[in-house]
């Protein structure tokens, strides 16, 4: 028995190859990024998305935008800050991101963490997109092997982690567990930097009900503990800072002003943890 079968998160990783052809198509990915369960299961949600789109007001694919958008733009600004910079994707699956950074900065440490099989696809798949020597590690995050991710940087340079489309899918509990032991190796570094998308509860909707249903759906198919964990920006605040981190922002996509405390009504939320020495 592998360690991919004995995670109990090992279900989630179908969602990356939806994920990763939606990039493909939306231009920003390569073709060794799309696979054909991703194109299967995209072309099966379309209709849905159409009407998503139309009757909701959004869609998997403009979460998905805002949410990749907003991290790339943090990461570019951490980036010109610390030229040192060091990156980890924790559960890269199928994205981009790691293959796009390193075309533009050749000099950056960008090291992809997802579960064994998918590790294994992600490394083939980087392979075939010229990038044959990118680090990609077959972690377990609630695992000692979280260690792994740290073994080879240097603690005399800053480090940012990223989780993309990830959190909603543990328990508060788990998260809790996960955002504590990121803080608690991050803390050893010169800098540390925690960037992520979270999805907060839909309150703010007129078909609250309905997109509460869907995630329901989405629980079930993944076979996790997927829930909307936080009702507005000071809630998830207060979390992260108990997991150790001394500055946390926000960020929402119609945000207009760089305080805002309230549920403005949007399907995903950034969010930017530092440790500051």
């Amino acid at each position: 028995m592998t360690q991919e079968q004995l995670s109990e998160h090992r279900h989630i990783s179908f969602t990356a190859h939806y994920t990763g052809y939606m990039w493909y198509v939306m231009g920003i990915s390569h073709p060794a990024f799309a696979t054909s369960k991703g194109k299967f299961l995209t072309t099966l949600l379309k209709p849905l998305e159409v009407w998503s789109e139309r009757v909701i007001g959004g869609s998997i694919r403009k979460t998905l935008t805002q949410r990749h958008q907003m991290i790339d733009m943090a990461l570019e600004k951490l980036i010109t800050q610390h030229p040192d910079l060091q990156v980890i994707e924790i559960a890269t699956g199928l994205s981009p991101r790691g293959w796009s950074f390193r075309q533009q900065y050749p000099d950056l440490r960008y090291i992809e963490v997802d579960l064994p099989d998918m590790a294994a696809t992600k490394k083939l798949a980087l392979e075939k997109a010229g990038q044959p020597e990118a680090e990609v590690l077959a972690v377990d995050l609630f695992t000692p092997q979280i260690q792994d991710m740290f073994a080879a940087l240097a603690y005399d340079a800053p480090l940012v982690i990223i989780s993309e489309g990830l959190v909603n899918y543990f328990s508060k509990d788990a998260l809790k567990t996960l955002w504590t032991t990121l803080a608690k190796h991050g803390q050893q570094f010169q800098q540390f930097y925690y960037l992520t998308d979270i999805c907060p509860e839909p309150v703010h909707h007129p078909l609250a009900k309905l997109v509460w249903k869907s995630s329901q759906l989405l629980k079930f198919l993944s076979r996790s503990a997927f829930s909307f964990h936080f009702i507005n920006p000071q809630e998830v605040i207060t979390f992260v800072k108990a997991c150790g981190y001394n500055h946390v922002t926000i960020q929402q996509p119609s945000q207009t002003t760089q305080n805002d405390t309230e549920h403005l009504g949007d399907f995903v939320w950034f969010v930017q943890a530092e440790i500051k020495k």
